[in-house]
């Protein structure tokens, strides 16, 4: 009999010797070690133990099979990844310059991986059962036997008689019977118990189904034409901009409802944890328990059941954030990205993948339809609209035929030159006041949490600095205490400068602050506020929102949490306090990042019945990003932010990569990105289409103790392109010289 040859992505190899490795199937592992299983391996010099997972079995190896190390140990009774993951997991390592096996934990749910003691962070969540092992009839004769000498056991009997199984705790409640009584009848063999797996599932709201939402005109039009795309029977993508409150998820649940009608499957992502709760409830409405959601806020054991639903399919529809992307669905036909420029659809850690690019592939690979929805598009995904590479279909006006919000810009030096230190500004503060006193709800947007960004001393200009990030600490004012937001480091505030004991003065605004000067302003008023520090105690932002419209109070302060995909029809009110905090962050996206929260922050305004406000504060007013921004014209924006890009040279006109250096000594770490610098720079000499630009320091240039300096490599972003920067980091993760330093690249950064 031929040898049989696994090929192997080993968790322990690093990224700059991570291919796949041959390793022999020992006989009596043939019929287990299969492709997609996880298994237990010798690796390196010293055979130390390592996870791996197979990606194929062969007859043969180049090597010859009497050279191989036999694999110890099959950890999965199945495989945990079908041929599709497999392959995506080799283009995730191609495309974002990770390991395979990186991969493989970014697709598979941490339900699934082992904890120290080599058990499952997850189990199966078994409910025990019992039932009659007789029928019905000859139970019923039992029962009259029984009734006197066992009654315990009679009423067990007669309860078994009307149902085909039940629980065994709810027996034992409802009977009021003992668990002796249960073991009398097994031995009798007259009751059978045995155990039925359940699922442990989020909140899920299981009312009555609805019917479809009707489509307005506009609405049946695009439609028509996404629908036309998805049954094409090819590959497509397209993009929908519609503006705040159009209806474009209207447009989505007839999609999906016409691919679950077809017996395809769907997934919709959203860009945050927060609006999860509301897109639930609107699409469980619609379509039940064919739904399944994933996010990080699910409890481990919750994860890992919605992702058994999902493979087995139960679950055709999809919800959820960045990750479920890589949900195990069978015969994909729709893929939504709601809120498609939002940058948390790009993971930090690697794998550095963009969910758009991992939606492209899985959208090629199965023929169907990726579909990019929003108000403000991404300008890269708004070029490929206008130059033909995806379909493009709008929703200009709102749903209700409702105006768009009218919006006000207040001049924030006009507000100092009258005295006006506070964050609020008396048009604001009047506009505030006449929407509590028609019984109207109000938004106010200011992205940053705590109570002041930094505290100084007005004589020598001392400030309070984390130790281990080059950042001020802020002050948050509900404990007390400076905090940084990058490592957790707090420190409590002295009295006085400790430098020259000269007086400290509180600086920038935060959440907190805005809540306190709004207190001030309206005593009694009932204020929400909702950020990182708010939500994290609950657990949840749904338990905030749902006070804020049950309750009708006043005012919600908040942080990009509140700015986009929430719909509340009492708000009409809308002020952002500080427009111009993203507009000088320092890279080409600051400008459409800005003009994106402004008009998604501003679009939460009027979407019931009643007209909307907004308010925008600015010490900028004449910017012509926030004039846009206020107008909500986001083609004029699209027009002249594009100008910009082909002046810099950057996305979409060219491609971006960065390598980024990174360690504890920064002598070291500057050494080593000049280095890669000019390695790239003569490994692309004479190449007119590549700019090799840097290094230099991130906007935070330590983090943790950690030095980060990087290079931008402009160019297309080729496989060529991509060999030579996976060379680039072989070469420096192996030098001696750049001991210590940790060199990874990028394919589209978003900082």
């Amino acid at each position: 009999m031929a040898a049989r040859i696994a090929k192997i992505a080993v968790s322990a190899a690093p990224y700059w010797i991570d291919k796949p490795y041959d390793y022999l199937i020992p006989e009596e592992l043939l019929e287990t070690a299969l492709p997609g299983v996880r298994v237990l391996v010798p690796f390196s010099r010293g055979n130390r133990q390592s996870e791996g997972v197979i990606l194929s079995v062969s007859e043969s190896s180049s090597f010859g099979s009497d050279k191989l190390k036999p694999l110890l140990r099959v950890l999965d009774d199945a495989p945990v990844l079908s041929e599709q993951q497999i392959r995506l997991a080799l283009f995730m390592r191609d495309r974002f310059f990770c390991t395979v096996y990186d991969a493989v934990k970014a697709i598979l749910p941490a339900g699934l991986w082992f904890d120290q003691q080599g058990q499952r962070r997850a189990k199966d969540k078994m409910l025990p059962m019992i039932r009659l092992a007789v029928s019905a009839e000859e139970a019923s004769a039992v029962i009259e036997a029984k009734r006197r000498r066992a009654p315990q056991q009679a009423r067990i009997l007669e309860l078994l008689c009307s149902f085909e199984a039940l629980p065994l705790h709810d027996v034992l409640s409802h009977a009021d019977a003992s668990r002796p009584s249960v073991k009398a009848l097994e031995k009798q063999e007259l009751v059978e118990l045995y155990e039925r797996e359940v699922f442990r599932r989020p909140e899920i709201y299981d009312d009555e189904k609805q019917p479809l939402p009707v489509l307005n005109a506009a609405q049946e039009s695009v439609f028509q034409g996404l629908q036309k795309l998805a049954d094409g029977g090819r590959a497509a993508a397209a993009l929908l901009f519609g503006v705040t409150g159009s209806g474009k998820t209207s447009v989505y649940i007839h999609l999906i409802e016409r691919q679950l009608r077809q017996g395809r499957s769907a997934i919709l992502l959203v860009p945050e944890i927060a609006l999860t709760p509301q897109m639930l409830q609107t699409f469980s409405s619609y379509f039940g328990n064919e739904i399944a959601v994933l996010h990080s806020s699910l409890s481990v054991g919750e994860r890992y059941d919605e992702w058994k639903r999902i493979r087995s399919g139960k679950a055709r529809l999809v919800i959820g954030t960045r990750s479920a992307v890589f949900a195990p669905v069978s015969d994909l036909g729709l893929l939504i990205i709601d809120e498609e420029q939002e940058e948390s659809y790009k993971s930090e850690n690697s794998p550095r993948y963009n969910t758009r690019d991992v939606a492209k592939y899985l959208c090629a690979r199965s023929n169907c339809l990726l579909l990019l929805g929003s108000a403000t598009p991404d300008i890269s995904s708004r070029y490929y609209a206008e130059t033909g590479r995806y379909s493009f279909f709008s929703l200009p006006e709102r749903y209700n035929d409702m105006a768009l919000p009218e919006v006000r810009i207040v001049d924030m030096k006009r507000e100092l030159r009258r005295g006006n230190i506070g964050d609020i500004s008396l048009p604001l503060r009047e506009e505030l006041a006449e929407t509590m006193a028609h019984g109207e709800q109000s938004i106010l947007f200011i992205n940053r949490r705590g109570a002041h960004k930094l505290i100084s001393c007005g004589s020598c200009g001392f400030t309070y600095k984390c130790p281990r990030c080059s950042v001020s600490l802020t002050y948050h004012s509900s404990n007390r205490r400076l905090i940084c937001h990058y490592c957790g480091y707090s420190q409590r505030v002295d009295p006085l400068c400790p430098d020259c004991g000269g007086e400290l003065k509180y600086i920038g605004s935060g959440t907190q602050y805005v809540v306190e000067q709004l207190n001030e302003l309206f005593p009694g008023t009932g204020i929400l506020r909702v950020d990182t520090d708010t939500v994290a105690p609950l657990g949840s932002h749904k338990q905030l929102f749902d006070r804020f419209q049950n309750e009708k109070i006043p005012i919600m302060v908040g942080t990009q949490m509140v700015a986009k995909g929430l719909n509340f029809d009492n708000v009409t009110l809308v002020g952002v306090l500080s427009a111009d905090q993203s507009l000088y962050a320092g890279d080409y996206r600051a400008g459409e990042r800005t003009f994106s929260l402004i008009t998604q922050v501003v679009g939460r305004s009027g979407r019931g019945t009643k007209p909307g406000r907004a308010v925008i504060q600015t010490y900028t007013p004449e910017n012509q990003t926030i004039q846009q921004a206020a107008s909500q014209d986001y083609e004029a924006f699209f027009r002249s932010e594009m100008e910009l890009r082909r002046l810099q040279n950057a996305p979409p006109v060219c491609d971006l990569i960065s390598v980024t250096a990174s360690g504890l000594v920064e002598e070291q770490v500057l050494r080593t990105a000049h280095y890669a610098a000019d390695w790239l720079r003569n490994a692309t000499a004479g190449q007119d289409s590549v700019s090799v630009m840097g290094p230099a320091p991130l906007p935070v240039v330590k983090i943790n103790n950690r030095y980060r300096y990087r290079i931008h490599i402009a160019c297309t972003c080729d496989a060529f392109m991509r060999r030579l920067v996976a060379q680039l980091l072989s070469e420096c993760s192996v030098d001696k010289r750049f001991r210590g330093v940790s060199v990874f690249a990028d394919n589209d950064p978003i900082d």
